[in-house]
């Protein structure tokens, strides 16, 4: 990776040197310190212009707009303000990928870091919305090859008027927005968390608790997903079948390195087809996949354990898979396996049932457990009734985790929705969940005869409410335990 150059005199150099040889720095150019007046003059000409005029508007543009109308309309007379985000530092002078908030993109289709879509309030009702963002690099001042964040270090960027014909808005100089929103009146909203110098300069008029209004609607408008974001959805999840797929077939490698093998696997998938990963990939063979977050991947990969493959590719717009498979690394259950597993599936399969329009969320959540109670009860690890053992929740200490989630631009989305909206809510057409029952026999848990010891087993798949019931956007990988066996033979053959 290529350093900035440093433009001055070497360290080396003595004071007698300096004097006598009139270093370059002597003679700059005002604006390029250590910088030649000749190599500044030759950097500012002899560049061909580039500016696009055939673009067309992002493909969700006309969503964005009756998005941000609808926020109009339930902030009336509030200027509303939703930054991208910045750049955060990996170490030194190298950043993170950027990847713009989800409210940011959700409301814009834009996601360059740093942007900010404000909506000035009309007098007459309604708002104007304006996106504020970096114009391309200035070639007069040096800025786009001395900078580190020149276009000559990080690639080109859009002008002002390309960005206003691909997202739809007028678009202006985000190094403005920070003293005209100083000098704003009447009441603001921002979303918090985001950009740090957007907050100062509204700090005297905003509170917490009306900006936590603005995020709680933007999270709660995303509940119920367009056809665009469905269709999202589904590519996002046929990129992540064809990802489990590259696993399989590569199981012999993973065992002869470790789970980092079947972690990068995956990710060559989701950065060839998508944008990145949705989450950090769990790739969990034997006991590590008794842990519900194992990230760290750097564990064995042995015949005769199970893969716990949690993994979703994200696409170009943010949208999010989010599928679960468990595995039988050389590709047969053992007897104890496929019962732990065909339980899980059970109840996976009496969750998916209760996903219906007009239902509670938590009903499916319910069904599942009251599969997952009913088998510990009958194979003695826990004392019956099932009934008890609900209302007491003894089941949890082997399923641990909630059966599922909302499902987006976030792997968990809408998290800021009310408790009233969400999780005590009703089903409707259009949101997508994940149904994901699992259990987890932890390596050290005395209370499980040994051979359940560390056996972690989930089955996850991704949901799309529909008028007469659910449809399955991840069916295409095999649930069953006879299925995935055939599947994973198909594979390797």
């Amino acid at each position: 990776m290529a350093a900035a150059e440093e433009h001055t005199a070497d360290e080396h150099t003595t004071d007698e040197q300096t004097a006598e040889e009139e270093p370059v720095k002597q003679r700059k150019n005002g604006l390029y310190p250590g910088v030649s007046d000749e190599l500044a003059e030759n950097m500012r000409t002899g560049w061909a212009d580039t500016e696009r005029t055939d673009l067309s508007p992002v493909p969700q543009a006309g969503r964005t707009a009756a998005r941000r109308a609808a926020l109009s309309e339930r902030f009336p007379g509030e200027r509303l303000v939703v930054p991208a985000g910045n750049l955060k530092v990996r170490s030194n002078d190298t950043d993170y990928p950027f990847r713009a908030s989800v409210e940011y993109a959700w409301l814009t289709g834009n996601q360059t870091e740093d942007g900010v879509l404000v909506m000035e309030p009309k007098a007459g009702g309604g708002h104007d919305a304006a996106l504020y963002l970096l114009p391309r690099s200035d070639r007069d001042n040096g800025e786009f090859w001395l900078g580190g964040q020149g276009e000559l270090w990080v690639g080109r960027r859009n002008s002002l008027t390309e960005s206003e014909r691909l997202y739809g808005l007028p678009c202006k100089d985000v190094r403005k927005v920070a003293e005209e929103l100083r000098e704003a009146t009447g009441p603001v909203r921002v979303v918090r968390g985001h950009d740090a110098a957007v907050e100062a300069a509204l700090t005297d008029k905003v509170t917490r608790e009306r900006d936590d209004e603005l995020r709680t609607y933007l999270s709660e408008a995303r509940l119920v997903k367009d056809d665009f974001e469905v269709g999202e959805l589904q590519k996002a999840v046929d990129s992540t079948v064809r990802g489990f797929e590259d696993v399989v077939k590569v199981l012999d490698r993973a065992e002869a390195t470790s789970e980092r093998y079947i972690e990068g696997t995956f990710f060559l998938r989701a950065r060839v087809e998508g944008n990145d990963v949705g989450y950090g990939s769990i790739c969990a063979s034997g006991p590590h996949a008794t842990t519900l977050h194992w990230v760290r991947n750097d564990g064995p990969v042995r015949s005769g354990d199970l893969l716990l493959l949690d993994a979703g590719v994200e696409t170009h717009t943010y949208y999010t898979a989010d599928v679960t498979r468990t595995l039988p690394v050389d590709g047969r259950f053992s007897d104890l396996q496929r019962k732990i597993y065909d339980a899980v599936y059970e109840a996976q399969e009496a969750g998916i049932a209760a996903v219906k329009p007009g239902a509670k969320y938590l009903d499916f959540h319910e069904a599942a457990q009251r599969v997952l109670a009913t088998r510990l009860v009958e194979w003695g690890l826990l004392e019956g009734p099932v009934e008890k053992v609900l209302e007491l929740g003894l089941q949890r200490r082997w399923t641990l985790h909630g059966t599922g989630h909302m499902l987006g631009m976030d792997v968990h989305d809408c998290a800021a929705a009310r408790r009233e909206a969400y999780a005590e809510g009703t089903l409707e057409p259009g949101m997508c969940l994940t149904v994901e029952p699992g259990l987890y026999f932890q390596p050290d848990d005395l209370t499980v005869p040994e051979e359940y010891r560390g056996i972690g087993v989930r089955i996850e798949d991704d949901l799309l409410v529909t008028e007469d019931g659910n449809r399955n956007l991840s069916a295409a990988l095999p649930r069953t335990s006879g299925d995935v066996e055939e599947w994973m033979a198909r594979l390797k053959s």
